[in-house]
């Protein structure tokens, strides 16, 4: 008496990857993640590579956590992978102060963001 397994939450020809509590702010992040979608995997993580962000070393090892994902769990082809969608979402933010002139406080933002990878395989036209 086992529990059911549960179902994909992705298509057959497909695998995800999620990282959360990234501290950096969700646009920061967005711009990143814009570098690489709709590319093959091959030229995203080259691309985050030699990228001068500092959060693109992150979102490389996010994309490296999708690409064995496929590999691994859903037996796709490695070579034939495309970055099908990258998205970013708020997380939490931390709130930090500092006194400012005349007895006010300065507020200061702290905020953290997640980031989802899903990568398709997609055969290639002959």
């Amino acid at each position: 008496m086992s529990k059911e397994k549960n179902p994909r939450r992705v298509a057959e020809n497909e695998a995800m990857a999620k990282l959360r509590m990234l501290r950096t702010s969700p646009q920061k992040l967005n711009l990143v993640a814009g570098l690489i979608r709709g590319k093959k995997v091959e030229k995203a993580l080259a691309d985050l590579t030699f990228s001068k962000k500092r959060i693109s070393d992150d979102v490389r090892k996010c994309l490296q956590s999708a690409i064995a994902n496929a590999e691994n769990n859903h037996n796709l082809d490695v070579d034939e992978l495309v970055v099908a969608e990258a998205y970013v979402g708020k997380n939490m933010v931390m709130k930090r102060g500092r006194p400012r002139a005349r007895g006010r406080f300065g507020r200061i933002v702290k905020p953290f963001s997640e980031l989802t990878i899903k990568v398709r395989q997609v055969e290639e036209q002959a």
